[in-house]
């Protein structure tokens, strides 16, 4: 072997041991820096969500859809995201005022028969289709004339109003020959037992809740001690919405995606300052559709799913975003403590 030869070789050999001394501390710190800026992302990302927030003093828990009662009837497909007829779960009995909120889909030519309501405020959603209400008084080719809080066919963007009362009866029908009514009915418990029957029916329109969230219901005027004329001749809080016997109030959007809509709990109506509200994304977009809630990324809502929101006061503000690829159609239910 010449000087050379020799050279390289123990050059060779001298890099080598080097590199085998240096390399358990380059991967230690190669796998510290990874470690470490892992942690820093995630603090970060938590540290910005928590900035988003405008809600820290609230709880948010999710009402995932999987979680709801259902049952296919053939006629009728529901999901209950709180105990009603055969299902039954301790933990969705009621929230605030609210106590029923279903999620329906009835075939064609089928419906709910005549059928009593006592003491409940009821309201049906409309979000496809044609769902037609009567009264027990009138029946099938006798509706010319009539009222149409007595008689109505509804469609998207109507909302038909019951207040139970003293007892009221009357049925829900699909008569359409060829397309299901998927539709939200919303029960919500009154300030009082025994108040006289009414029906109301009213139209919100698209464009409107594109715009921001467009209050839907908001307490009577008068509230609990409202007299017979008040009564008789009722009027909301909020004009332009339907009367509810209820501290209660709602409201509905459609959020195109990457945009906000901020809904103001209490809904400039409502009189108890402590509140809590109900958010509900209906399955309207084959699971397109999604929301974030005050800007945390653990109450994130896909399609079916709602949100229980304590801890709010009145006047508090409840960011909704929309992060899917399709226009959510986001519920708002704000209820008294």
């Amino acid at each position: 072997m010449n000087r050379f030869a020799l050279g390289s070789a123990i050059l060779a050999a001298f890099i080598a041991a080097l590199l085998y001394t240096l390399q358990p501390t380059y991967i230690t710190n190669f796998i510290s820096s990874s470690i470490t800026t892992t942690t820093t992302d995630s603090q970060t990302s938590m540290t910005a969500a928590r900035a988003m927030s405008t809600l820290r003093h609230a709880s948010i828990k999710p009402h995932r859809s999987a979680t709801r009662g259902h049952a296919d009837h053939g006629w009728l497909n529901t999901y209950h995201s709180f105990s009603f007829a055969n299902w039954y779960h301790p933990d969705y009995q009621q929230f605030g005022s609210l106590r029923v909120l279903n999620e329906d889909r009835v075939a064609p030519n089928s419906g709910f028969p005549t059928h009593p309501h006592r003491n409940a405020e009821i309201f049906s959603y409309i979000l496809s289709g044609e769902l037609t209400h009567r009264d027990s008084m009138i029946k099938k080719g006798q509706e010319a004339g009539v009222d149409k809080d007595a008689f109505y066919r509804m469609r998207r963007g109507d909302v038909q109003f019951t207040t139970g009362g003293t007892g009221i009866a009357h049925s829900e029908f699909n008569e359409n020959h060829k397309e299901p009514v998927h539709f939200l009915q919303i029960w919500a418990l009154p300030w009082k037992n025994g108040l006289a029957p009414r029906y109301s029916t009213q139209h919100f329109d698209d464009e409107r809740k594109r715009a921001g969230f467009v209050s839907i219901l908001s307490p009577l005027v008068g509230g609990p001690d409202a007299t017979p004329e008040q009564h008789k001749n009722p009027k909301p809080t909020l004009e332009g919405t339907i009367p509810i016997n209820a501290d209660f109030t709602m409201g509905a959007g459609l959020i195109a995606p990457e945009a906000k809509f901020t809904w103001v709990v209490g809904g400039k109506a409502t009189e108890a300052t402590k509140r809590k509200v109900f958010v509900h994304l209906p399955m309207t977009k084959n699971g397109k559709a999604k929301i974030r809630l005050d800007g945390r990324e653990d109450a994130e809502l896909s399609e079916g799913d709602g949100a229980f929101i304590e801890g709010v006061a009145q006047g508090d503000k409840l960011v909704v975003e929309s992060i899917g690829s399709a226009e959510a159609e986001v519920i708002v239910l704000d209820s008294a403590n």
